[in-house]
């Protein structure tokens, strides 16, 4: 049987298990995750982009520059929230809940609560004192009041990816969907509006960036509400009774934990690192063209990858040729979409830019096109990452991941200040040219270590 032929096989018995409403075994679980799971991101990249959108219209290249660089700073500081402990949750707690042990997960629940909460205060804290200097002294912009509002942001945001890893380690992928869908239409219908208020009474730059922060706040509060007060309802185990991890299931955990922290770091840095170093050497307005073009792909990676991200909890419970045999799957079909996706966005990058954010970031043109090369990578990347963290191949991942980010921050100051030589578009050519190349980088890497596990 050729591979078209399977493929045509699976996507009968796929639509087949939907009509039948059959989701048993670990295959129908699969499936459904992953329909749950497709249905939130693509909620989320198609509410983000309409929100990127509108705001990108509203508020222009630069007051867009100036709130994309805010938002990337306090996504930056917020990454020393997590260190490794949401997927440390779904890791343990999906392993616990597959064998029947519910107060084994609600112990390691527990603990990482605990973890989660110090790192969260700690995180808000850091970001709250270092505002002023950040802002005034190496950005040199407008966004210190943007980011005292991120010390309201950090927290929120931080618990609601907590408490989402806990509902899709339990196997519940419905009601992230429902947050997802809380939060897409909040926001879509409050910042505009916002911002209306805010240009016609003549706020300054500062205060409009702040005031967009503010409501993305509300936003995910109430999200968060909706998690947090369905939790004990929708997830049972944790009505289990009290029981304490042993020192040994303690230090596994510590050693599980270590390598996700460099790991946790490093993928923020790297993620965010070209956003950070644009902000030191470039104005508001072409930070704002980054900001625009990056998140097209962005979005259009993560509607990619979503295979890979909902089947983490079932690629924990896999092992040997069952496993080997999902995975390759799952990369073929997303390896095919991926190449497609990038031939679509470099060959029409000049009539996607000026239908979704006209003519005003006409210079993002030619950064679309050189992260269409992104198209590939980032959702390959995501498929052997949810390989390699599932399989608890974390060591490997931090070691990649740093070493990948330190190759990023050099090719990214090396590029801008060579780029600046020629002008500031030439700089941001530089970033993208930098991100692009390590990403190719760490994908190599996991490759290669995938095939010497």
């Amino acid at each position: 049987m050729s591979f078209l032929e399977r493929e045509e096989e699976d996507v009968r018995n796929i639509f087949g298990r939907f009509k039948n409403r059959n989701f048993k075994g670990t295959e129908g679980q699969a499936i459904k995750n992953s329909s749950f799971q497709f249905a939130t991101i693509l909620i989320a990249k198609i509410g983000a982009l309409l929100f990127t959108i509108l705001i990108a219209r509203m508020l222009m290249p630069e007051l867009f520059g100036l709130y994309t660089l805010a938002l990337s700073t306090i996504v930056l500081f917020a990454s020393f929230s997590d260190l490794g402990v949401g997927a440390a949750l779904i890791t343990f707690v999906s392993k616990s809940l597959g064998r029947g042990k519910a107060k084994k997960a609600k112990a390691y629940f527990k603990q990482l609560t605990k973890y989660k909460f110090y790192l969260v205060i700690l995180s808000s804290i850091i970001l709250v004192s270092l505002a002023y200097w950040v802002s005034n002294t190496y950005y040199n912009k407008p966004i210190f009041f943007a980011l005292l509002v991120g010390g309201l942001y950090l927290p929120i945001v931080s618990f609601i990816s907590f408490f989402e890893g806990l509902y899709k380690a339990n196997n519940n992928f419905k009601f992230p969907l429902i947050k997802e869908i809380i939060v897409q239409c909040l926001r879509l219908i409050l910042a505009p509006l916002g911002i209306f208020f805010f240009l016609r009474a003549a706020f300054s730059n500062s205060a409009i960036v702040a005031g967009v922060i503010l409501i993305l706040v509300f936003c995910y509060a109430c999200a968060l509400f909706v998690l947090t007060f369905f939790s004990r309802k929708k997830l049972g185990f944790l009505k289990s009774a009290k029981q304490k991890l042993t020192k040994k299931e303690t230090k596994h955990l510590h050693y599980f934990i270590l390598p996700l922290t460099a790991t946790a770091l490093s993928g923020v840095f790297f993620g965010y690192i070209d956003t950070i170093m644009l902000g030191h050497f470039v104005t508001e307005e072409f930070i704002g063209y980054y900001g625009a073009a990056f998140s097209l792909i962005a979005s259009a990676a993560a509607i990619i990858s979503f295979a890979g991200i909902a089947l983490f909890p079932i690629f924990s419970r896999l092992k040997g040729n069952v496993l080997e045999k999902a995975f390759t799957k799952t990369k073929s079909i997303t390896f095919i979409i991926s190449v497609l996706g990038a031939l679509v966005a470099f060959f029409f990058a000049p009539l996607i830019i000026k239908i979704i954010y006209g003519s005003a970031y006409s210079p993002s043109i030619v950064l679309l096109k050189i992260f269409a090369l992104l198209l590939i990578v980032l959702p390959l990347t995501s498929i052997y990452d949810t390989y390699l963290v599932s399989q608890e191949k974390t060591k490997i991942l931090a070691i990649l991941l740093v070493g990948s980010t330190i190759i990023n921050v050099v090719l990214n100051y090396f590029f801008i200040t060579f780029g600046l030589n020629f002008g500031m578009d030439w700089a941001v050519m530089g970033a993208c040219g930098a991100t692009v190349i390590s990403r190719y980088i760490y994908l190599f890497g996991v490759g290669f270590f995938r095939k010497r596990r």
